[in-house]
C-alpha cells in the first residue's frame, strides 16, 4: 500500500509526502519547518518518521525550509550535484544532516527505489523523480519544466500515479501584468509547463495505462485550479477516457493537504 499526498504546491512553496510499507520520504521542503510539521501531523504522519528528502532544484520555493527541517530530524538529503553545489555555496547545509548526490541509478531508501531524471528548467541541475514502492506501485513527479523531453517521458511512462506541472493558462499569462521578460521566461523551454502541454502529456500517459493524475505547481496569477482541471479533463474525455472509470484526476492544493491518496 502506497500513500501519496502533496502538502504544498506552487510558487509559495512545495512539499510532497510519499509513504510505503517500508517508510516515508519527502520531495522538496519549500516552506518553513513548522508548516511542514503541521501538515504531516494533519495526515497522521510523525515528522520523525521521514527517512529522506529528495530535492528537485535550488529555487527558494523548493528549499526554503530544508536546512531547519532536515537538521531538526537528522534526515538525509539527496539531490543532483548542481543543486548540492548551490546548497553548499549558499550555506544551506548543516552538520546535523547528510547531503548526497543521487546518481543516475538512483537510491534505495525507506524501502523505495527512487530514480532521478533530468528536467528542463532554468536552474543548476533540476530533477524529477520516479519512485518504486515496496508494494510494486510506481509514482512519478515532474514539476518546474519548460518542455517535455524524452527523458522526462521515460520517467513518467508506466507509472500508477503521475504528478505533473500544470503551471499556467497561456492566454491568462499573455494578458497578465507580468513584464515581457518574465512571460518569455515562463513560456520558454526552461520555464514552466502550460495547462495545454500538461493535458497533452496526460492523455499520452493514460493511453499507456496510467490512471491517477495530480496537477501541480499552479500559478496563482495565471491559472486557476478549476481551469487546469477542466483543461486536463476535457482532453482526456475527448480521447474517450471516462473519469472515475479509466482515470482519477485532482489538483494539488496550494497549502495544506486535502486528502491522502492510498493505492
Amino acid at each position: 500500500m502506497a500513500r501519496f499526498c502533496p502538502l504544498f504546491s506552487g510558487s509559495s512553496g512545495n512539499c510532497l509526502f510519499v509513504g510505503g510499507s517500508g517508510g516515508n520520504i519527502l520531495i522538496d521542503v519549500g516552506v518553513n519547518a513548522r508548516a511542514v510539521e503541521r501538515a504531516l501531523n494533519q495526515i497522521g504522519v510523525e515528522p520523525s518518521t521521514i527517512e529522506a528528502i529528495f530535492v528537485t532544484h535550488e529555487h527558494t520555493d523548493h528549499i526554503a525550509g530544508l536546512p531547519v527541517f532536515a537538521a531538526r530530524y537528522g534526515i538525509i538529503v539527496y539531490t543532483s550535484k548542481g543543486t548540492l553545489d548551490y546548497l553548499e555555496e549558499k550555506g544551506y547545509l548543516r552538520p546535523q544532516f547528510d547531503a548526497r548526490v543521487i546518481g543516475e541509478k538512483g537510491v534505495e531508501v525507506a524501502g523505495m527505489q527512487v530514480m532521478p531524471f533530468k528536467t528542463s528548467h532554468d536552474s543548476r541541475e533540476s530533477l524529477g523523480f520516479r519512485i518504486h514502492t515496496p508494494d510494486d506501485r510506481k509514482i512519478a513527479v515532474a514539476t518546474d519544466l519548460g518542455r517535455m523531453t524524452q527523458e522526462v517521458r521515460d520517467g513518467l511512462t508506466g507509472c500508477d500515479l503521475v504528478m505533473l506541472e500544470s503551471n499556467h493558462d497561456v492566454r491568462m499569462l499573455e494578458n497578465s501584468s507580468y513584464p515581457y521578460y518574465l512571460k518569455k521566461r515562463i513560456m520558454s523551454d526552461v520555464g514552466h509547463l502550460s495547462n495545454d502541454d500538461c493535458a497533452a502529456e496526460i492523455c499520452r500517459l493514460a493511453a499507456l495505462g496510467s490512471a491517477r493524475f495530480v496537477l501541480a505547481h499552479l500559478s496563482l496569477e495565471n491559472n486557476h485550479p478549476a481551469l487546469a482541471f477542466q483543461s486536463a479533463l476535457c482532453a482526456l474525455t475527448q480521447m474517450g477516457f471516462k473519469e472515475g472509470v479509466d482515470f482519477e484526476l485532482s489538483v494539488a492544493p496550494r497549502q495544506y493537504p486535502e486528502k491522502v491518496t492510498v493505492f
